[in-house]
């Protein structure tokens, strides 16, 4: 019997992981009953009531199982760690907002049984703010126009993946894994399903303008060169013009000393020009040195608390 995992990371989802892991198992009893699962939560370093519920659904049910992180490692390392803990034949990534539609699940199972190894849901159309869709589609566009490889726009992770791609995943030893590029970059050929995003159920989202920025620049650190490229050529330009302009301003200083006595105006718009560049671009060079830093010092992906319901047998710690 083929075993299907189901991954859910969750942080202070208190009124989600119930309902969401009830609505699950009844779509895996009704349309792929001829399945064996295991529902896999990595919690996050919750501080409300989500641990004691989770500690209660793995009571009752063999198949649910738990990983506390001791931490909050954030919002890329624990659902990434959480696949790799996974053992089932094929792993579907779901959140615990029920923005991700279930009744997908029979599909993505579906077509991997049709052979693809990796099938992901794209959304097509969301019922999420639309300011702040229009930005996610301004940056989805951006990032695919500049990126060296492959992108997929509107993917957040939600999908299938076959447990050789898990293995992909859990050999690749990255302490900063950004899932959605390693998907379009190192994955086989996948199956896109399109759908609707619905609006998050219960409780409040964890992102804030601070996490949306820190995923865009791990996505842009890690698939494109434009950054440094623009660094290196408009300081190049920047370099030139302000010699040009030091020139024009000396000659003509000699030939109208007068007029020109006073004129450090210009010099100093020019500086500061100039001044307020470098400090742009120091910080984008930042950006990219950091995200160096981060996979030279190579960090584990997260660091657990404990565990609930993982056999020896089937226990992937690494």
């Amino acid at each position: 019997m083929k075993k299907i995992s189901i991954v859910i990371p969750t942080y202070n989802e208190q009124e989600n992981v119930v309902p969401l892991s009830e609505a699950i198992i009844s779509v895996l009893e009704k349309d792929l009953s001829k399945y064996d699962y295991e529902i896999i939560f990595i919690d996050n370093y919750s501080t409300d009531n989500t641990r004691t519920l989770l500690k209660g659904l793995c009571s009752e049910n063999k198949r649910i199982k738990a990983i506390f992180n001791c931490k909050n490692f954030g919002q890329f390392n624990s659902p990434y760690y959480g696949l790799c803990q996974s053992t089932g034949d094929c792993t579907i990534l779901v959140c615990a907002d029920f923005q991700d539609p279930i009744e997908l699940i029979p599909e993505f199972v579906k077509e991997w049984e049709n052979g693809y190894k990796i099938v992901i849901g794209v959304k097509k159309t969301s019922r999420e703010n639309k300011i702040m869709r229009a930005m996610r589609t301004a940056y989805y566009k951006l990032i695919k126009k500049l990126s060296s490889v492959e992108q997929i726009e509107h993917f957040t992770g939600f999908g299938l993946y076959d447990k050789s791609f898990i293995k992909v995943l859990s050999e690749l030893n990255d302490p900063s894994p950004f899932l959605r590029g390693i998907v379009a970059e190192l994955g086989p050929e996948r199956k896109e399903i399109p759908y609707e995003q619905q609006k998050r159920r219960a409780g409040k989202t964890k992102n804030n303008w601070y996490s949306l920025y820190d995923a865009a620049m791990l996505s842009f650190t890690s698939y494109t060169k434009i950054g440094l490229r623009m660094a290196t050529f408009l300081g190049f330009l920047c370099a030139a013009l302000s010699f040009l302009a030091a020139a024009v301003y000396l000659v003509l200083k000699f030939i109208y000393w007068e007029r020109f006595a006073a004129g450090m105006i210009p010099m100093l718009i020019g500086m500061f020009f100039i001044g307020s560049l470098q400090l742009f671009f120091i910080g984008f060079v930042g950006e990219y040195i950091m995200s160096i830093n981060t996979r030279v010092i190579h960090r584990p992906l997260v660091i657990e608390e404990k565990r609930y319901n993982f056999d020896d047998a089937d226990e992937k710690i690494k």
